[in-house]
């Protein structure tokens, strides 16, 4: 399968679940974004935003799904902010939010590997957070459009589940998880389950989509050739995902790390 194919069938995946996870959290968030300054990001996303000293600067967010984490940014203190989703159901979403809020920000639905040359070299920060890179096909060509959208001396800042999940189902609670699959999984991954990951309701036609198992390495390596240096990286105990259940085990997995990389 080409690219495209495969952002193509994100697409429909992600546009067709957006009603069902409308109806599980929106109006919660619809409500929290209406009280002035709310923000969504827990204590270590907000204490290294903060360290980035980000008042003031322009952050795009790749993959932001409805939007609720770069709306959060912008009311951190962020200047220029911009949301891109393949879906456009949860843009709409987004934009609703924003609109609850009266934040500015944009938020467009857009292939990120689609991403005009206008936004080029436009932004101090580049955002990634969950359910984003697994979904990329291609990290190196994902890397690409990152490092054209950074102005010299920009930072990417990636905060996400910790790639060896990927080798476990989230519902596998026992105190030694047993492995279903490869952390080095070179091939595409089909999926036709639900991305019903609130209710986890099953669905009778989830539309078929590919999730890619991009090890911890080649995060570094696809940020390292394209001459980023690296400023942070620290792996955490705490979920920030769907695997809350994992938390405090006797022996403990990492659930999620931060990476800051560096436009040189």
């Amino acid at each position: 399968m080409k690219l495209k194919d495969y952002t193509s069938a994100q697409e429909r995946a992600w546009d067709e679940i957006a009603p069902v996870h409308k109806g599980s959290q929106f109006e919660t968030l619809l409500s929290n974004f209406k009280q002035p300054g709310y923000s969504c990001l827990d204590a270590v996303e907000t204490d290294i935003w903060q360290k980035l000293n980000i008042r003031g600067k322009s952050v795009i967010q790749l993959a932001c799904n409805n939007g609720r984490e770069i709306l959060s940014v912008k009311n951190l203190g962020a200047g220029r902010c911009v949301g891109i989703d393949i879906s456009g159901e949860f843009i709409k979403q987004g934009r609703e939010l924003a609109q609850a809020g009266h934040i500015e920000c944009e938020l467009e639905r857009m292939d990120v590997y689609d991403i005009p040359e206008s936004y080029n070299q436009q932004f101090d920060m580049v955002y990634i957070t969950i359910g984003a890179m697994c979904w990329m096909p291609d990290l190196n060509k994902f890397f690409d459009v990152i490092v054209r959208l950074l102005k010299t001396g920009g930072h990417l800042f990636i905060y996400d589940t910790h790639p060896i999940l990927g080798m476990y189902s989230a519902q596998d609670t026992r105190d030694v998880p047993e492995p279903d699959l490869s952390y080095f999984l070179a091939e595409p991954f089909l999926d036709q389950e639900t991305c019903d990951y609130y209710t986890h309701k099953p669905q009778e036609k989830a539309s078929p989509r590919w999730w890619f198992q991009h090890k911890l390495s080649d995060v570094f390596e696809a940020g390292l050739t394209h001459n980023m240096a690296v400023v942070s990286f620290k792996e955490y105990p705490h979920d920030v995902g769907v695997f809350s259940a994992w938390e405090n085990k006797k022996i403990q997995f990492p659930l999620s790390y931060s990476l800051i990389l560096r436009k040189d």
